[in-house]
């Protein structure tokens, strides 16, 4: 059994020790990210809070048990996007809009109440996807990279057969999505 198996399992099981290790393991290379974000150091502090208690609640319900994905980048995964609302909420990141488009999925409903567990969802689904749909998806939603960019860094023969790509990966993370 890995080391993250094991943190995951004892998450699950409630154990403090183990919460407490994650928190103070992740806490400083989670802030010093944070910083890229002009975030207050107090916004930042509550973010990560929140976010591990997010993982730890997650762990407990067994949302975790086949995390592809090391907890630690799950972590930050669930902290980025809560940096994202909390940006998006102060109208400082992606005020054009440009947010919705990280995702481009317009039938899913992620107004500005609460979807944390929406959020978390998609995340988890994310995960799931195979490492060339993940990597289609990260670099045209999160490095907004455009198709003629993506053709070249992911070597694909063509535009066309990059776009079918990405269409069937949006396909299976909304058909992930869907059995939750």
């Amino acid at each position: 059994m890995s080391n993250e198996q094991d943190l995951i399992r004892k998450l699950k099981a409630k154990d403090n020790v183990a919460l407490e290790f994650f928190y103070k393991e992740n806490r400083s290379s989670f802030l010093r990210f944070s910083q890229q974000f002009n975030l207050e150091e107090t916004e930042a502090k509550d973010i990560y809070q929140d976010a591990v208690i997010a993982v730890y609640e997650n762990a407990q319900k067994g949302k975790l048990d086949n995390l592809e994905a090391k907890p630690s980048t799950y972590l930050f995964s669930v902290g980025k996007f809560m940096i994202f609302r909390r940006l998006k909420k102060k109208n400082t990141l992606y005020a054009d809009g440009s947010l919705d488009k990280i995702m481009d999925l317009t039938d899913w409903d992620f107004d500005d109440g609460n979807n944390d567990t929406e959020i978390l969802n998609l995340q988890e689904a994310f995960l799931k996807l195979g490492s060339q749909c993940k990597e289609v998806l990260r670099l045209f939603y999160y490095e907004e990279k455009n198709l003629d960019e993506i053709l070249h860094i992911l070597n694909y023969s063509s535009k066309d057969v990059l776009k079918s790509q990405k269409s069937r990966c949006l396909k299976k993370l909304k058909e992930i999505l869907k059995t939750k």
